[in-house]
């Protein structure tokens, strides 16, 4: 055990969006991503909602994975680590729902075993590892939840009345305090407010409506304060993978246009080598990027220009 000065680090966002049907949960989902992360080819939408995000496909080429029942919590694992090895940035599960009431949820593994209190000592271990596996995924996650009317029962005049107390989360209670964000639209006008805020960005602040610079401002929290050695790392493994995997020379000037100097200082030497694949390959072709990069003495890449 060792004391250290708290440092601010940069954090992958952990979102969650709970509404009743037919409000815009999917739809908000995929602006505060595409916000996020301005590229809807790094989005993914793993979908038990018949396949809804589908309807939004004019919005951009996002991947979808549609999760069909059994909803259990190790399917939804998988899914999360299918869409964690396609390389996406943003994964939007719509909707957890059905992990806690669809068919093959935790509810109906509860009553299968018996449906006693103590049959949750086996339900409950395969939720908190469905929910670990959110909160420590390496993308940032966005879930949805439906609402539901809460009900409770009161006595007046020694007779029972059923009351009406408000819309509840189909999913377990205290899901959204695990949450970095829970945003909750509360009407079909679509009018959001946050309902838990650890970024702070909308405590206390009025009702508004989801847009993709929501998402923008959500990812500069994300992005403040320092790297950890782990996300340095996964930045390093990330960059090499694409250079790497470049199939033809205006895919690698490209992908090298697009670093900052920084970066393509550091990165010069695997630039250099990459495109000296492609003089070897396909001399013609290499001669493209000659055009735009010259390599010194030392074999790295600089601008001409």
């Amino acid at each position: 055990m060792q004391l250290q000065t708290a440092e601010r680090k940069r954090v992958k966002l952990r979102l969650n969006i709970a509404s009743p049907s037919g409000f815009g949960k999917t739809y908000s989902a995929l602006l505060i991503a595409y916000g996020m992360c301005q590229d809807w080819t790094k989005i993914g939408v793993i979908d038990t909602e018949n396949e809804s995000a589908s309807l939004y496909a004019h919005l951009g080429k996002f991947k979808t994975l549609k999760l069909d029942p059994p909803f259990s919590p190790d399917r939804y694992i998988q899914a999360i680590k299918v869409c964690e090895e396609a390389g996406l940035e943003i994964i939007i599960i719509d909707s957890i729902t059905h992990v806690w009431k669809g068919q093959g949820g935790l509810l109906e593994y509860q009553n299968s075993l018996g449906g006693r209190y103590q049959d949750w000592a086996k339900a409950t271990p395969l939720y908190s590892k469905w929910l670990n596996n959110i909160l420590q995924s390496k993308c940032h996650v966005i879930t949805t939840v439906r609402k539901k009317q809460s009900y409770s029962i009161e006595m007046e005049n020694n007779k029972a009345k059923v009351v009406k107390q408000g819309m509840d989360d189909e999913i377990r209670d205290g899901y959204d305090y695990e949450m970095t964000l829970a945003l909750e639209i509360i009407n079909d006008k679509h009018l959001c407010k946050a309902s838990k805020d650890r970024t702070e960005l909308f405590t206390d602040k009025p009702e508004f409506v989801i847009t993709v610079e929501t998402g923008k401002l959500i990812m500069n929290w994300c992005n403040q304060g320092i790297e950890t050695v782990h996300q340095q790392s996964a930045s390093i493994n990330d960059l090499t993978a694409k250079i790497n995997a470049c199939k033809s020379v205006d895919e690698l000037l490209t992908l090298y246009h697009s670093q900052t100097n920084t970066v393509k200082e550091q990165y010069a030497t695997l630039f250099s080598q990459k495109r000296k694949q492609f003089v070897v390959q396909a001399p013609n072709e290499a001669t493209h990027i000659s055009q735009h990069l010259k390599v010194s003495g030392n074999g790295t890449i600089s601008n001409k220009t």
